[in-house]
Formats: structure tokens, sequence, C-alpha cells
């Protein structure tokens, strides 16, 4: 059940900020009077800002959207897989840090596939203009202009894969070696 939550309350509130997120700035990088700018919480530090990411993590691998929409579905049934058929949903630290992974993992996944129905307009150049867009849909922003920091542009998916997955990382090293007990 705690699994279950996490992931439907993770992917629910990150594909909902990116509807509301990107209905409210627009379709990045739009020129002329329709162009909305960023909203900036902390002007310079922290704002919101509409960017679209055909690849992964800090755009690497642009354009290969198919490739990692399969590597998320292999994730998702790894995750499955190493909950309910290796018994890691026995443990809770493990049950929640594997939530949040599959909760980022939907909803990016859910970009990829292309059903947030945007589609691309023309300054996307030749050829794109009105097809489908398989992109991740970011919209947080961090930087601080005072000494040039720029942080790629991300979604609460984002997060939840990075909290999730730092906390594998902090569950395999707490772990103790079970001859260490003996």
């Amino acid at each position: 059940m705690i699994f279950l939550g996490l992931v439907l309350v993770g992917t629910g509130l990150d594909l909902w900020t990116k509807h509301v997120i990107f209905r409210q700035l627009g379709f990045p990088l739009v020129e002329g009077p329709l162009a909305a700018p960023p909203i900036w919480i902390i002007e310079g530090v922290f704002g919101f800002e509409t960017s679209l990411n055909e690849g992964a993590l800090f755009g690497l691998g642009q354009g290969y959207v198919v490739v990692f929409a399969v590597l998320s579905c292999l994730a998702g049934i790894g995750i499955l897989t190493w909950l309910f058929g290796a018994g890691a949903a026995r443990d809770l630290h493990l049950t929640i840090a594997l939530g949040l992974v599959m909760a980022g993992i939907l909803g990016n996944l859910y970009d990829r596939l292309g059903w947030h129905g945007l589609t691309w307009t023309a300054w996307a150049g030749e050829g794109r203009a009105g097809q489908r867009v398989y992109a991740v849909r970011d919209w947080l922003h961090f930087k601080v202009d005072a000494v040039g920091f720029d942080w790629p542009i991300f979604n609460l998916a984002d997060s939840l894969l990075v909290t999730g997955a730092i906390l594998l990382i902090w569950h395999a090293f707490r772990r103790q070696d079970p001859q260490e007990t003996h």
C-alpha cells in the first residue's frame, strides 16, 4: 500500500504540476507577444520556466526518446520484480525508495510517450511543426546569476527519481553485513 500510494501521489503531482505550469507559461522558446516570461520566485535564483527534454538527466542523449522509454519500462519491471518477487517489499526503507523511483519513472515515461498531447510549434523547424512532442516537460529552474551557476531545468519526477536513488544508496551503505552480527 505504501509503494502504491507513493507511486500514485508522486506521479499524480508530477503530471498535475507539469500541466499547470505549461498551461500558465506555454510552450518553451515561443517568440513574440504570446511568449510568457519565466516566473521567478526568487529573482535570479529559483523560478518556473518551461523546457522540453528529448534526452535523459541533464539533457544527455537528446533524440533517444525511444531508448529512454524502453529503459524506463525495463526499470519499472525490475522494480516490481525486486519489490514483490525478491521480497524487497518487506523492507520499509526499500519500499519507499522504490516507490519514489517508480513515480519518477512513470511521470517522465508519460511525457516520453507523448501522452501530454503537446505538438511542436513552427519554431521547431521544418518537418516538426504540428507533430506530437515526445519529450519530458521540465519546469523547475535553479540558478545563481551572481556566480554564473545555472542548473538544468527539471521537474518533480526528476526530483522523485533522485531522492529515491539517494535513499537506495543510503540503504546499501547502512546495511550491515550478516556476518558482522555474529
